[in-house]
């Protein structure tokens, strides 16, 4: 197929979801994950990809999300956002960290938050998105993880910003929809890229559960990684090591 066909496959394709999106337009925001009794220290902050529900269950962040809710301290606030939210989660997080609702942020409030970003193609680049938004107002971010990121055309993935600690990506090479293959930080001094992982579903495939929608029939390499429960799993790992550090060891790499 030439890139041309490819290309307006791809964008026919993208016209019919966003057209099914509209007809099925569900209320917006993030779940309520916990009950905020006492004002959060950490934060896990997931966003989905394409036009995928923040409540679907059958997707990776979400189901992370569900994982990280059920085994933090009380004091994690844990959630996740359609991409196209980021400013309400970006609104979320300042309003939580003022603990003395004068809306403004002291500098107290801003170094006392622990607070890690991931998400799954669209939502991997809204997460980086999302730390430059909290680069602005000075809010240190621990972790930024991307899963097959995908950049809207006026957005860039590709580099961290300085506030971010640590950042890893894992991306998969194949079909009309793949993930950024290199992330590099702003900043080598303030910024650790733990990695660029290649994971070759082509070579090593995942069975997805049933009900995937004719879209992932396109694009069956990204789909996997959505739901490779070995992938998510890492991740899991890399947050709740960054959100709970141990003193005397750093962030163990994983292993793809």
């Amino acid at each position: 197929m030439s890139h041309s066909a490819s290309f307006r496959l791809l964008a026919i394709a993208f016209a019919v979801l966003i057209s099914s999106a509209a007809v099925n337009a569900r209320a917006e925001g993030a779940p309520s994950t916990r009950t905020e009794t006492v004002s959060p220290s950490s934060f896990a902050i997931g966003f989905v990809g394409g036009f995928v529900r923040h409540d679907d269950p059958r997707h990776g962040p979400v189901q992370l999300a569900q994982r990280l809710q059920n085994g933090s301290p009380k004091d994690t606030f844990v959630a996740v956002f359609e991409n196209r939210h980021r400013k309400k989660a970006y609104k979320t997080i300042l309003r939580l960290l003022d603990t003395n609702h004068d809306r403004v942020l002291s500098e107290d409030e801003k170094t006392r938050a622990h607070i890690v970003l991931f998400g799954h193609s669209w939502g991997a680049a809204a997460a980086v998105l999302l730390a430059r938004d909290l680069q602005r107002d000075g809010i240190p971010v621990l972790l930024t993880v991307q899963v097959d990121s995908v950049a809207k055309l006026w957005q860039n993935d590709s580099v961290i910003p300085v506030n971010v600690a640590e950042a890893v990506n894992f991306y998969q090479p194949h079909g009309l929809i793949h993930g950024q293959k290199r992330i590099t930080a702003a900043d080598p001094a303030h910024t650790q890229i733990l990695g660029n992982y290649l994971v070759d579903y082509r070579k090593n495939p995942v069975q997805c559960p049933a009900g995937a929608s004719w879209f992932d029939h396109l694009t069956p390499s990204h789909a996997q990684s959505e739901c490779d429960s070995h992938l998510w799993s890492q991740v899991e790992d890399l947050v709740r090591q960054s959100l709970a550090p141990q003193p005397s060891t750093a962030a163990v790499r994983p292993q793809p």
